[in-house]
């Protein structure tokens, strides 16, 4: 008794171009009837046929095949959103403890406020981050370096709200208040209120991206944990006791 041994479709020969026929195919599948089976991909660009012909006939067979395929593409498309907003999510994360660690490592005020204008903006992968103050009732020197900008009284109310915290905006402009001369390379920016206490007034955290990668509708709790973590610093750098 002799068993026929079917080749396995991925060990099969190429056919030369031109050489298929439908009838090689045909025989091919009798030959492997599970070869479908093993390889359903295929089945996603195949036309199914049709279960009845002639005018004014429905073929629902074919109707709800079509309707399954679009669902699964669409399922597909989603699945594959989700998996790129989750990366993108990771991503900015790891940025923003990274820029925490960096705030944290600071060795006194100044060397802060030098992290936060010039490695932020590295570690966050934006074009411009800038701390600013409104002015206390009491002047503090040290919030008159040249790394913090000086806020008008009720600024931070009059570009957030006053019940916000946060602003998030895309295709917008800034008239220097925010970024001074880099106003002009910004296209889209976030906004953080601070509220570090004692004697230091209101104050904005500002990141600025030339690309459109701030807009409303973000999620604003890992800028605002950022957001704490300045504000506390700055309230433990000023402060300390001489």
């Amino acid at each position: 008794m002799s068993t026929e041994i079917k080749p396995r479709a991925d060990t099969l020969p190429a056919p030369a171009k031109g050489d298929l026929a439908e009838r090689d195919v045909a025989d091919f599948l009798r030959r492997n009837p599970d070869f479908l089976a093993r390889h359903t991909h295929l089945l996603d660009g195949m036309q199914p046929p049709r279960r009845w012909t002639g005018d004014g006939i429905v073929d629902m067979q074919k109707f709800m095949l079509d309707q399954l395929r679009g669902e699964l593409d669409s399922l597909r498309a989603s699945t594959q959103e989700v998996i790129e907003t989750t990366r993108s999510n990771l991503s900015i994360q790891s940025r923003v403890h990274a820029a925490v660690l960096a705030l944290l490592q600071a060795e006194d005020f100044e060397h802060m406020i030098r992290t936060v204008g010039e490695d932020l903006p590295i570690l966050l992968d934006v074009d411009v981050v800038t701390l600013g103050f409104e002015p206390a009732e009491t002047p503090l020197p040290a919030l008159a370096s040249s790394g913090i900008r000086p806020l008008e009284a009720g600024t931070v109310d009059r570009l957030l709200g006053k019940e916000q915290d946060y602003l998030l905006q895309s295709d917008a402009g800034d008239d220097g208040t925010l970024f001074d001369s880099a106003s002009g390379l910004v296209r889209s920016f976030a906004l953080a209120r601070l509220r570090p206490g004692g004697r230091v007034a209101a104050g904005l955290l500002a990141l600025g991206s030339r690309k459109s990668v701030f807009h409303p509708g973000q999620g604003t709790e890992l800028i605002g944990f950022l957001a704490r973590v300045v504000e506390r610093s700055v309230q433990a750098w000023l402060e300390r006791p001489e």
